[in-house]
């Protein structure tokens, strides 16, 4: 009589180490190993999470190169900007943070407004003077105060070219944020009643950003606008050196340094001479 002899389990193989012949495992369900259903339902749910995380870069990419696809707000009638929020109280920010105002912030909003305006006469003069306090507040170097008041600027006159100037100085100078800054200009620009000094703030700017072809135009209406401005020429010879016209910086320098600029554009001249060897 023949005895039946047990064979050993097969161990497991890696797919190329199968035996000949061998198949994959191919059963129902109800056939498979136990832990078979559930590492199946773990790569399904790490795949699912990965997509999830690729589908959040992809927008996150989007928005920063399209800006249009970010959350906009109308702040004037028919001005849409950029829903951006910072780390600092909400008086301090642009537009006041696109914080939702209460009814009482909202009540006291019109009683300065109205105070305001009883006090110096007209609306006009109460946005003048607003805004030239926000100014003064930047050239000391007061840039929290500066917001506040720009931002009571923009409760008296919202549309006012103002307005986004003075926000796009804030954006740039304290939250160093130069993509909001560059929105805001552009916005100023198109508003009533620009400043002389918006081309020249806004060259600027543009050269901070490293983008000195768009700078230059910029800031060859700049010193068009305010041609005793030694600042913008200082500026505008940056711009045409770094875009290659040594030349035309050298001639920028020379008007620059007839229209008494700033100590810090002073101390440019020196470096521009000598990086475009002007004579």
């Amino acid at each position: 009589m023949s005895r039946r002899v047990k064979r050993p389990l097969a161990k497991s193989c890696a797919p190329g180490d199968r035996p000949k012949g061998a198949r994959p495992f191919r059963g129902s369900p109800a056939e498979r190993p136990p832990g078979h259903q559930m590492s199946s339902l773990h790569t399904k749910r790490s795949r699912s999470f990965e997509l999830m995380l690729q589908s959040i870069a992809l927008l996150a990419t989007l928005i920063s190169v399209h800006p249009a696809l970010a959350e906009t707000v109308e702040v004037a009638p028919g001005v849409q900007v950029t829903k951006r929020t910072y780390s600092a109280p909400s008086n301090e920010q642009p537009f006041f943070g696109f914080a939702a105002k209460n009814s009482a912030q909202q009540a006291a909003d019109e009683s300065f407004v109205t105070a305001v305006v009883q006090a110096v006469g007209t609306r006009e003069k109460a946005f003048d003077e607003t805004s030239k306090r926000g100014w003064r507040a930047i050239s000391s170097g007061n840039v929290a105060e500066a917001a506040q008041r720009f931002n009571q600027a923009f409760l008296l006159a919202p549309e006012q070219s103002g307005v986004y100037h003075g926000f796009a100085a804030v954006a740039q100078i304290r939250f160093s944020d130069t993509d909001f800054a560059d929105e805001l200009f552009r916005i100023a620009r198109k508003q009533p009643n620009p400043l002389k000094t918006l081309n020249a703030d806004y060259g600027r700017v543009l050269l901070i950003a490293k983008r000195p072809r768009e700078a230059q135009p910029v800031l060859e209406q700049a010193v068009k606008d305010t041609p005793d401005f030694g600042d913008a020429w200082t500026n505008l010879a940056w711009a045409r050196l770094q875009n290659g016209d040594r030349a035309a910086a050298c001639a920028a320098v020379d008007e620059a340094a007839r229209q008494h600029p700033s100590s810090n554009a002073n101390a440019d001249l020196t470096v521009l001479r000598s990086s475009a060897q002007c004579k």
